[in-house]
Protein backbone atom coordinates (compact mmCIF):
# COMPACT_ATOMS: atom_id res chain seq x y z
CA UNK A 1 0.00 0.00 0.00
CA UNK A 2 1.21 3.51 -0.88
CA UNK A 3 0.36 6.64 1.09
CA UNK A 4 0.51 9.91 -0.82
CA UNK A 5 0.83 13.11 1.19
CA UNK A 6 0.44 16.43 -0.62
CA UNK A 7 1.07 19.74 1.16
CA UNK A 8 -0.62 22.73 -0.44
CA UNK A 9 -0.29 26.35 0.64
CA UNK A 10 -3.03 28.63 -0.62
CA UNK A 11 -3.49 32.36 -0.74
CA UNK A 12 -5.59 32.93 2.41
CA UNK A 13 -8.47 34.42 0.43
CA UNK A 14 -8.52 31.41 -1.91
CA UNK A 15 -8.83 28.54 0.55
CA UNK A 16 -12.62 28.48 0.15
CA UNK A 17 -12.21 28.29 -3.63
CA UNK A 18 -10.06 25.19 -3.22
CA UNK A 19 -12.53 23.68 -0.75
CA UNK A 20 -15.25 24.00 -3.41
CA UNK A 21 -13.04 22.19 -5.94
CA UNK A 22 -12.30 19.46 -3.40
CA UNK A 23 -15.97 19.06 -2.46
CA UNK A 24 -16.97 18.74 -6.11
CA UNK A 25 -14.37 16.03 -6.79
CA UNK A 26 -13.71 14.15 -3.55
CA UNK A 27 -16.13 11.27 -4.18
CA UNK A 28 -14.78 10.64 -7.68
CA UNK A 29 -11.21 10.72 -6.40
CA UNK A 30 -12.01 8.43 -3.45
CA UNK A 31 -13.83 6.08 -5.83
CA UNK A 32 -11.03 5.98 -8.39
CA UNK A 33 -9.77 2.44 -9.04
CA UNK A 34 -7.02 1.63 -6.58
CA UNK A 35 -7.82 4.42 -4.10
CA UNK A 36 -8.39 2.96 -0.64
CA UNK A 37 -8.80 6.20 1.33
CA UNK A 38 -8.81 9.97 0.86
CA UNK A 39 -8.45 12.54 3.62
CA UNK A 40 -8.18 16.33 3.73
CA UNK A 41 -6.38 17.96 6.66
CA UNK A 42 -5.82 21.59 7.65
CA UNK A 43 -2.78 22.89 9.50
CA UNK A 44 -3.86 24.12 12.94
CA UNK A 45 -1.51 27.11 13.18
CA UNK A 46 -1.50 28.03 9.47
CA UNK A 47 -5.04 27.49 8.13
CA UNK A 48 -4.04 28.34 4.58
CA UNK A 49 -1.99 25.12 4.48
CA UNK A 50 -3.91 21.96 3.69
CA UNK A 51 -2.85 18.38 3.12
CA UNK A 52 -4.39 15.56 1.19
CA UNK A 53 -3.52 12.09 2.39
CA UNK A 54 -4.54 9.27 0.13
CA UNK A 55 -3.88 5.55 0.26
CA UNK A 56 -3.47 3.47 -2.87
CA UNK A 57 -3.19 -0.26 -3.47
CA UNK A 58 0.05 0.27 -5.40
CA UNK A 59 2.33 2.85 -6.94
CA UNK A 60 0.94 1.85 -10.34
CA UNK A 61 -2.61 2.70 -9.18
CA UNK A 62 -1.43 6.08 -7.92
CA UNK A 63 0.38 6.76 -11.19
CA UNK A 64 -2.70 5.75 -13.20
CA UNK A 65 -4.73 8.29 -11.22
CA UNK A 66 -2.07 10.99 -11.69
CA UNK A 67 -2.26 10.45 -15.47
CA UNK A 68 -6.07 10.54 -15.51
CA UNK A 69 -8.31 13.30 -16.82
CA UNK A 70 -9.86 13.49 -13.33
CA UNK A 71 -6.52 14.35 -11.73
CA UNK A 72 -5.41 16.68 -14.52
CA UNK A 73 -8.61 18.72 -14.47
CA UNK A 74 -8.80 18.83 -10.66
CA UNK A 75 -5.14 19.81 -10.35
CA UNK A 76 -5.60 22.56 -12.94
CA UNK A 77 -8.47 24.00 -10.88
CA UNK A 78 -6.46 23.66 -7.65
CA UNK A 79 -3.01 25.00 -8.47
CA UNK A 80 -4.29 28.42 -9.57
CA UNK A 81 -5.01 29.13 -5.89
CA UNK A 82 -1.51 28.26 -4.60
CA UNK A 83 0.65 30.75 -2.73
CA UNK A 84 3.64 28.38 -3.03
CA UNK A 85 4.42 25.23 -5.02
CA UNK A 86 2.85 22.06 -3.67
CA UNK A 87 5.04 19.42 -2.09
CA UNK A 88 4.28 15.71 -2.38
CA UNK A 89 5.62 12.52 -0.90
CA UNK A 90 4.82 8.87 -1.58
CA UNK A 91 5.46 6.60 1.40
CA UNK A 92 5.19 3.00 2.47
CA UNK A 93 4.15 2.33 6.07
CA UNK A 94 6.70 0.56 8.24
CA UNK A 95 4.28 0.31 11.15
CA UNK A 96 0.53 0.75 11.50
CA UNK A 97 -1.06 0.33 14.93
CA UNK A 98 -4.36 -0.61 13.26
CA UNK A 99 -2.74 -3.90 12.34
CA UNK A 100 -2.43 -4.92 16.02
CA UNK A 101 -5.92 -3.95 17.17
Amino acid sequence: MITRIVRMEFHPDRVDDFLKVFEANKNRIAGYPGCLRLELHRNISEPQILYTISRWISEDALNDYRASELFLSTWKQTKIHFAAPAQAWSTIALFDSAEIK
